[in-house]
């Protein structure tokens, strides 16, 4: 099964996440979409970040009627803060007759977003792109 990963702190889940998600879900090679829930960014403060268990219920939430993205929490049991390089592993040693895929939007190839420049990711994990607007309207 190809899956694509989503990771992102999803606070909270919006438009443009879903946007992305349900593109990739439909219009591509990937079977399921899993939205990754991160408890802890290496780039986000911890007290700025609403509870993981609640950000989850909200994806669960945004996602149900979309049969192939599914909310995951498989980072809550990592060491925080999470690095996706980490979480990859354990997925690729969790599921080995999985593939994946990573998703993301723009802002974390963006240096002024994380501080530095972001390298491509090393390993067997295919890259899906895809830039997107922050959601307008808070």
């Amino acid at each position: 099964m190809k899956v694509g990963l989503y990771f992102g702190t999803f606070n909270p889940i919006h438009v443009g996440h879903l946007i992305i998600a349900n593109h990739f879900a439909e219009h591509s090679d990937l079977e399921e979409v899993w939205c990754v829930v991160t408890p802890q960014n290496p780039f986000k403060t911890k007290q700025s970040v609403l509870d993981n268990h609640q950000r989850l219920e909200m994806v669960y939430l945004a996602t149900k009627e979309y049969p192939k993205i599914k909310p995951s929490d498989i980072e809550f049991q990592l060491p925080q803060p999470n690095y996706t390089v980490h979480s990859l592993a354990y997925l690729e040693e969790k599921y080995p007759k999985h593939e994946f895929a990573l998703i993301m939007g723009e802002h974390p190839w963006r240096p002024e977003t994380t501080g530095r420049r972001s390298a491509e990711p090393e390993g067997p994990a295919e890259l899906e792109a895809q830039e997107h607007q922050r959601h307008q309207g808070r």
